[in-house]
């Protein structure tokens, strides 16, 4: 995805960089998107990639999104992602060789194992948020599906970490949520609204986060 609005651009020369990552079917491509969106509306130069192993089976799914007054490539190279967005811990892990030191990471702790682990050609990792926790990281984690849960839908566990990152993020947090719900808007009123409440449980989870 490459876009550029014509807004203005606070900020010029700088380049964010945030991962998104976790298991087919969490909807890290959807939370990729409105990330984009949301950076698109404020005048950015946008690129997005994302590699999908069996997506729909539960594979691992990966998403580079990059903003800023000009972007020349989508991939993040390793050591220089400034945030990630997990939606698994184990995925979490694998991806932090990307981060910067400091970078802000978000995790939904609940482990979801992918189809790899299961039939028994890899391991799942020990504890991967105390690895994790053990690097130069500002580590968040909480249980984004036992959220969800309390909304009635485990698919709101993408706006939820949404809504969990959003004070982190180069914008107003409102900037972001706009273009979640702009996503949902023709799919009905209850929906959109059902999202907006997802987003701020997620904000709300942020201030009670476990961090490292």
């Amino acid at each position: 995805m490459t876009a550029t609005h014509h807004a203005a651009v606070e900020n010029p020369g700088v380049v964010t960089n945030i991962l998104v990552v976790g298991i087919g079917g969490q909807g890290i491509m959807t939370a990729a998107d409105v990330l984009s969106q949301a950076a698109l509306a404020l005048g950015y130069d946008v690129k997005k990639t994302e590699v999908a192993g069996m997506a729909q089976r539960g594979g691992v799914v990966t998403s580079h999104v990059r903003f800023g007054q000009k972007v020349f490539s989508p991939a993040i190279i390793p050591g220089d992602a400034d945030m990630m967005i997990a939606f698994e811990p184990a995925e979490a892990l694998r991806w932090h060789s990307h981060l910067k030191p400091g970078a802000v990471v978000m995790v939904n702790d609940y482990p979801l194992k992918p189809p790899v682990v299961s039939i028994g050609l890899y391991d799942y990792p020990e504890a991967p948020l105390v690895q994790l926790a053990a690097s130069a990281v500002e580590l968040h984690h909480f249980n984004a599906g036992e959220a969800a849960i309390e909304l009635g839908d485990r698919r709101l566990v993408n706006s939820i970490m949404l809504g969990a990152i959003a004070d982190h993020l180069p914008f107003p947090p409102d900037i972001l949520e706009q273009a979640l719900l702009n996503r949902f808007q023709r799919k009905g009123e209850a929906l959109t609204e059902l999202n907006r409440q997802a987003f701020m449980l997620g904000r709300k989870a942020f201030n009670r986060t476990s961090v490292q």
